[in-house]
């Protein structure tokens, strides 16, 4: 660290006196606690997550990053003896420039840009690959990487040319070499971005897309991480851009996620008016070709919720993950989520087609209708209160990505798996048909098929994540949850023709290990006779396509080394799914939400760790 930068961490440190951690610790338990305690109803994280975060960076949080509406109401003083409070020490060493790289190493045989491979069909399948079901016993970690100041690594890395591309929630993007994981820039967004990067050659200039939990999307030169534009898609506080950015003929397309769950714990927050939607920009200007939002009608004053505050609706139906381009038919087709108020609608937990060329909505096919979601506890009990959905949820949204495919027999099919344990095969030659169904999960708020399945072009590969809870227990005065060490996971293997179980893969067993949960939330990724799967107790694991059959265990719950300098650890695997080019593997470890266990690394693994 340099003489500056020494000094200002210094007297941040001085300036967190012993007596305004008391002051802290005030402050959360009135304002704070009744999200973080609670990390497994209310997704927030908990503290022993956010202890893996310096001072400076929840400070940061609580002023312009996505807390900045609950810091709004805390003085400067506040903010910092809640920190002082929440952090593990004062003065942590901020990112360091360690590690940068002094040349360019050779590019890898194969790309993995944005969420799949390629930008074509989203099906999570590597076709081309060193890495075989015979060679997995060779595979072994070659570098790691840090994500300094966070607890979560949940973005997506891409791979194009020598060069690997991964976002963070510390608010940098990162532009790393693939085969030593030295670092050749860090752009800095204005909050954290969970997207993947999507590469793209615009009128002879590599550029680099992604966008982050503020609504904004960025394009970066990829050689040298220069700003080129950042534009906001969607003026609403509460809009996130959650699913990543895919390009097609100099046009990037952005699904827009309404985030108004969290705030509905706050019986003062209006609740609710964001929604969903896609937009169309010039992928050179960024300028909006169009944007169409999943709910065509403006929310509208509904009445008060039992606090007295002013409801409205219809909200919700976001899109939280990568669009999927059919460029035979030029559309669009988006996954959505529930609705966060009343009244309900026919575009929520269902796949909608979108015309590529205008972004008119061609058609659409709901799955569970009148599932209207308040996250709010009071919300939940058998008596609902004013400004409550009755009933509450089921909060059966789409989170994974659609796979367009071709079966053997050359009928096209589109792939959706749902949160409430379905995989949908719809028909996307006759409007989104139903061609058939299966359910291979029980579903939940945090059930079903989360955030991803793959295609082989013969079966379709779910993960299941069915995470449950164990009831709440008094500890020190305080609420703790737990969760269940037999409830979720299982990996399924389906007929891509007709939805049969090919083969069903047993949930993990946790053992000994604390805090463990056999869930396998994290999206899954395919190559020619292997599958992997992540999962929540933070195990990466191999099966066999031919039956289900575990090939290769590697445990990413630890410490490591890491390239940029001292050491990171590994925690729950969620959200995103490795990604595989050439003779390499890449994927983040640690999610330290909802109960999960904490972690910040990335993971670079090689055939005999060369």
């Amino acid at each position: 660290m340099n003489g500056l930068l020494r000094f200002v961490a210094l007297a941040f440190a001085l300036s967190l006196s012993a007596a305004e951690i008391p002051l802290g610790e005030e402050i959360y338990k009135q304002q704070c606690a009744i999200c973080h305690e609670r990390s497994s109803e209310t997704r927030a994280p908990a503290p022993t997550a956010m202890r893996q975060m310096s001072p400076q960076a929840i400070v940061k949080a609580l002023e312009s990053g996505v807390m900045k509406q609950q810091g709004a109401s805390l003085s400067a003083a506040q903010r910092n003896s809640v920190a002082a409070f929440l952090a593990a020490k004062a003065g942590a060493e901020p990112i360091t420039t360690q590690g940068l790289c002094a040349t360019t190493g050779p590019p890898l045989a194969q790309a993995w840009n944005g969420w799949s491979p390629g930008p074509s069909n989203n099906a999570r399948f590597q076709r081309d690959t060193d890495i075989t079901a015979s060679n997995l016993s060779r595979l072994k970690l070659k570098w790691a990487f840090a994500f300094k100041e966070t607890f979560v690594a949940f973005g997506q890395p891409s791979v194009v040319g020598g060069r690997l591309f991964v976002a963070s929630a510390n608010r940098n993007v990162y532009s790393l070499d693939a085969k030593s994981g030295c670092q050749h820039w860090a752009f800095q967004a204005e909050a954290p971005v969970r997207t993947a990067v999507t590469i793209a050659s615009v009128e002879g200039r590599s550029l680099a897309f992604f966008g982050d939990l503020k609504a904004t999307a960025y394009a970066v030169d990829s050689i040298t991480g220069e700003l080129v534009w950042a534009v906001k898609v969607d003026p609403h506080p509460k809009s996130r851009i959650a699913g990543s950015i895919v390009y097609h003929d100099g046009r990037i397309y952005v699904p827009i996620t309404a985030a108004e769950e969290g705030p509905q714990l706050d019986p003062k927050y209006e609740c609710c008016s964001a929604r969903g939607g896609i937009a169309a920009l010039d992928a050179k200007t960024g300028k909006q070709i169009w944007k169409t939002p999943t709910i065509t009608e403006e929310a509208k004053r509904t009445g008060v919720n039992w606090a007295g505050t002013p409801t409205w609706g219809p909200s919700g139906a976001s899109i939280w993950s990568a669009p999927t381009i059919d460029v035979e038919r030029k559309l669009i087709y988006g996954a959505t989520g529930d609705n966060f108020s009343k009244p309900s609608t026919k575009t929520s937990d269902a796949i909608i087609a979108f015309d590529l060329g205008t972004g008119k909505i061609v058609w659409t096919r709901q799955f569970t209708a009148n599932d209207v979601f308040n996250m709010n506890p009071i919300c939940r009990g058998s008596e609902k209160p004013p400004g409550c959905p009755d009933p509450n949820g089921p909060d059966f949204d789409f989170g994974a990505s659609l796979i367009l495919e071709k079966m053997p027999d050359g009928k096209r099919v589109l792939i959706g798996s749902q949160k409430s344990g379905h995989v949908h095969a719809l028909d996307p030659d006759h409007d989104g048909e139903i061609l058939w169904q299966a359910r291979p999960g029980e579903g939940g708020t945090l059930g079903g098929i989360q955030w991803g399945s793959a295609s082989d072009g013969k079966n379709v590969y779910a993960a299941v994540s069915d995470i449950r809870f164990k009831s709440a227990q008094l500890v020190d005065g305080k609420r703790k949850f737990g969760v269940d060490p037999q409830a979720g996971g299982g990996l399924h293997a389906l007929d891509l023709m007709t939805g049969a179980k090919v083969w069903s893969a047993p949930p993990p067993q946790c053992g000994e290990r604390p805090n463990c949960s056999p869930a396998q939330s994290a999206a899954v990724t395919a190559i020619p006779g292997v599958v992997f799967s992540g999962g929540v107790d933070g195990r990466l694991r191999a099966y066999s396509t031919r039956d289900g059959t575990v090939l290769w265990d590697f445990d990413t719950a630890r410490e490591f080394a890491v390239v940029n300098g001292g050491s990171a650890k590994g925690g729950s695997m969620d959200g995103a799914g490795p990604a595989i080019a050439g003779g390499m593997l890449f994927v983040g470890s640690g999610y330290g939400i909802w109960g999960g266990l904490p972690g910040n690394v990335l993971l670079a693994f090689s055939l005999d760790g060369k």
